[in-house]
């Protein structure tokens, strides 16, 4: 009898724990999704809260940086904090103060209000994803991680890619509260699966919290944010503020560096950068989030601005690229345990340079299906990589650092998304300025092609109106040749990438 037993209670066991670690991943990718959606929902918003509270484009534009240096800032917190007072509690905590403060900023009748529950959201959603990416790897046997991270991926790649469209929905046909107004379910979904399957960690009250080190990364990681949102629309360095913020930010990281070498309790131990596979996984992360979101702040203008798009139209040729990544993670969540995990990040590479070099094809009446399919091949190998890389940064990383590693694993992330995006705007800019310069070297009374256009009536160079026609055509052509060499750019940062690749160390399987 005591065998039958035997052989009955070890089924039922592993079923309750598969069921605990279904009901644990829904949980904690419904707050994945609610805090990744919101890096980019609100951006469509914009203009609509400009007109309600009446207030100009650089003011408006405080309502994202705002929520992009709390969260900056806050998010290395994640460990200490889940050390101190227990992992569970802070991510029920995290969960119920950016759903209340959500719903204070669609409730938010000023501008100054908005910013400061902006900051509240910041605040409580900067442990979010990395938490939740702890609490995966915990609840999952080593050999399932790569599932595990692919289902976590879902969420943190996906949700920023829909943002735009589930934004430009809800504003067009709503109201622009909605766009925060949305996370109220999720939050409230979120909170109960976590409070009834996630468990407590233990606690250590033994750990001391290194104030002057938070401080110093603080006000590292703050001016930078600032300096990346706000450069180009105040000249970068040519306004004193860019200038202050980036000596700030060079001297506090310097004054960080040394103090957590040489500190007998630093904030961030330095011991878990000597695990190679995690240093590299970070370095690449920070590239992934340069090539994420830096694409997807170059098309929406270029599909609107140049091609007259309207925003619901840019959103459905954009979302095929959502699907991309999803399927390539599900499909290497299945194969993780088969074949080695740098192959795909190679493959990946390999893919979102190939649609980087189409993109540069691109023109102003490029079909709605040559977007549609770089964007899902790009999506598909960013896929390819995340999964793989989230998986190899910790496979040989201790557990103790498993909270404080995936905090600095989505730090590193968001500050490369800052940087690609002041990256390639800038660049934009500058290019705009000097392909409109070169072209307008051709528009002189010998010119053939103008003759010809003249002559027909297209043009006229002896007219004010004809003038400004033929200046508005020379900034269209300007600002498309601009955009394909943002593309390449994009390209040949994801090529220099790939020999990072060797530097990774494979799992065992």
């Amino acid at each position: 009898m005591s065998n039958v037993s035997g052989a009955v209670s070890v089924p039922v066991i592993e079923g309750s724990r598969s069921v605990n670690r279904f009901f644990i991943t829904i949980s904690v990718m419904l707050a994945t999704i609610m805090q990744a959606l919101d890096t980019t929902i609100a951006n469509v918003a914009l203009p609509h809260m400009q007109g309600a509270m009446g207030t100009t484009q650089d003011q408006i534009s405080w309502v994202l940086t705002s929520y992009i240096v709390a969260a900056a800032i806050c998010m290395p917190l994640a460990g200490i904090l889940s050390a101190r007072l227990g992992r569970k509690r802070i991510f029920l905590w995290s969960v119920v103060g950016f759903t209340v403060s959500s719903v204070l900023c669609g409730l938010a009748q000023s501008l100054d209000q908005i910013i400061l529950f902006r900051i509240l959201q910041g605040v409580f959603g900067a442990s979010l994803v990395p938490l939740s990416q702890s609490v995966l790897l915990d609840s999952y046997p080593k050999e399932k991680h790569g599932s595990a991270m692919a289902m976590w991926g879902v969420g943190v790649m996906v949700g920023p890619i829909l943002g735009p469209y589930l934004g430009g929905v809800l504003t067009e046909y709503y109201n622009w509260r909605w766009v925060f107004y949305i996370n109220v379910p999720f939050g409230i979904l979120a909170w109960f699966g976590i409070a009834a399957y996630v468990k407590e960690t233990a606690l250590d009250s033994t750990r001391k919290f290194d104030f002057f080190g938070f401080v110093l990364l603080s006000i590292a990681i703050g001016c930078l944010q600032m300096m990346l949102d706000r450069g180009e629309g105040i000249d970068w360095f040519n306004s004193l503020e860019i200038v202050i913020e980036a000596i700030l930010t060079l001297l506090a990281g310097y004054m960080f560096l040394v103090h957590i070498n040489t500190s007998g309790n630093p904030f961030i131990d330095p011991v878990m950068f000597k695990d190679r596979n995690f240093s590299v996984g970070l370095v690449f992360i920070f590239i992934v989030g340069v090539i994420l979101l830096a694409t997807m702040a170059l098309l929406p203008p270029f599909m609107q601005n140049l091609m007259g798009y309207p925003v619901i139209d840019v959103g459905t040729l954009l979302a095929p690229r959502g699907f991309g990544s999803m399927l390539a993670m599900l499909m290497v969540g299945k194969l993780s345990q088969k074949v080695d995990p740098r192959l795909f990040i190679l493959i990946g590479l390999s893919m979102i340079s190939w649609s980087m070099w189409q993109m540069t094809k691109f023109n102003l009446n490029v079909s709605g299906s040559m977007i549609v399919g770089t964007g899902m091949v790009q999506g598909a190998g960013l896929g390819l990589i995340f999964v793989p890389l989230s998986t190899i940064a910790f496979t040989t990383l201790n557990p103790i650092y498993r909270n404080e590693g995936t905090a600095l694993f989505s730090l590193l992330r968001n500050i490369g998304s800052s940087i690609g995006i002041s990256l390639v705007s800038t660049y934009l800019s500058q290019r705009i300025q000097i392909n409109h310069a070169a072209f307008s070297e051709f528009i002189t009374p010998f010119n053939l092609g103008l003759k010809m256009a003249e002559s027909s009536g297209t043009y006229s160079i002896h007219s004010s109106a004809g003038l400004v026609a033929l200046n508005q055509q020379v900034n269209a052509q300007a600002a498309t040749l601009a955009y394909l060499q943002d593309f390449r750019l994009m390209m040949w940062v994801t090529i220099l990438a790939i020999p990072l690749v060797f530097f990774l160390k494979a799992p065992k399987r």
